[in-house]
């Protein structure tokens, strides 16, 4: 199988990584991770332009993409720039609205840069169960109650996805429907807070909040919205891990010991070789769950969470030798490998870690 981009893929990840190379430099990204919105609309604009929001949905919607390697194409490049836009909430919320259907002219609104989505899933009790959600619907689905915990840039949402258990439905997967909610509709409370990767995010409060019902019984949907966004978060974090191990070569070529580069040093030239070794380890993960995202869902699900297991590992190993062959200055705010270490690590906990991800992939295999 030919795992090579296609052109267009190729001119979009050309494009996409010169303006961000450009355009959103680490200065830059520090100053918009530092504002009271903690994103900035210039950028989400222009991106826009440039089609990048449109890769991310098929053409039934209006977009051009859609697909594992369209998502992977763009996520690369904002992983290699440390971007903190919310791409994610908005691709995975764009894909629930995409595939329950009725949402075009959000959908347009969207991809023209002119509305940014929020998805709205995990819950303090979840510990990364999917199917462990609280918020209660009405059973007409016209009011939602309940708070969500982590969302991801949910402030600067104007639209959020919202999953809820229908009142009076049995439990567990089935029963969850999902609701579109608007930002500032009446009992919406949102606590907003910086995160420790740079990003912006949010606990959720509704308390009789009107929605619009999207899909009633939309468990499948979700796990649909996640599998994608563990797909985009498997790119982000290659790029991340790409520019580390980039960084560190550098510093080993530069820093001297003994009068000589210390990367001439054996024991440090066999520890770099490890880290590329396991970065493409992460990168073939990546590869095949991108190309199962659109498969039946026992596999799909497998090769997700076998890429999120890995991408875990990995990056665990590439943020402690990355810091650890620097010294010191690795871990000051200056250096800009510092708080692509933060991202990484977060990235290793986002829609569960490699204890939960190990656990699911043996369950699924005896499925």
């Amino acid at each position: 199988m030919d795992f090579n981009h296609s052109d267009d893929r190729r001119m979009l990840a050309d494009m996409l990584g010169r303006y961000l190379q450009e355009r959103y430099a680490i200065d830059t990204r520090h100053a918009i991770s530092n504002s009271q919105a903690g994103w900035s609309s210039e950028h989400w604009s222009a991106l826009a332009d440039l089609g990048v929001i449109g890769a991310l949905f098929d053409e039934d919607v209006g977009g051009f993409g859609g697909t594992g390697f369209d998502i992977a194409v763009v996520f690369e490049q904002l992983g290699k720039a440390l971007a903190v836009e919310p791409f994610l909430g908005t691709m995975m919320a764009g894909r629930v609205l995409a595939r329950s259907g009725g949402q075009h002219a959000l959908m347009e609104k969207v991809m023209a840069g002119g509305s940014v989505l929020a998805f709205a899933h995990e819950e303090a009790e979840s510990h990364y169960d999917l199917a462990e959600i609280a918020m209660q619907a009405t059973a007409e689905g016209a009011t939602l109650t309940g708070t969500k915990s982590v969302v991801y840039q949910v402030e600067a949402a104007s639209h959020i996805v919202v999953s809820a258990r229908v009142a009076g439905s049995p439990g567990q997967e089935t029963g969850i429907g999902l609701f579109l909610v608007e930002a500032g509709a009446p009992g919406l409370a949102i606590r907003g807070y910086p995160m420790i990767d740079g990003g912006r995010g949010g606990e959720l409060t509704l308390s009789n909040t009107p929605a619009t019902l999207l899909a009633e019984d939309g468990f499948s949907l979700v796990e649909d919205a996640v599998a994608a966004g563990v797909v985009a978060l498997s790119w982000e974090a290659v790029g991340i891990m790409d520019r580390m191990k980039a960084d560190t070569l550098d510093y080993l070529r530069t820093r001297k010991q003994f009068g000589v580069p210390i990367g001439k040093f054996q024991a440090l030239q066999h520890r770099m070789a490890t880290v590329a070794l396991e970065i493409e380890q992460a990168r073939s993960a990546a590869i095949n769950a991108s190309v199962s995202l659109d498969d039946p869902r026992i596999k799909r699900e497998r090769a997700i969470s076998a890429a999120k297991y890995t991408i875990g590992r990995v990056g665990t190993l590439v943020v402690e030798e990355a810091i650890q062959l620097h010294g010191g200055i690795g871990m000051t705010w200056e250096l800009p490998l510092s708080h692509y270490a933060k991202r990484l690590t977060m990235i290793g906990h986002q829609f569960g870690d490699e204890d939960h991800h190990l656990a699911r992939f043996t369950a699924l295999s005896m499925a």
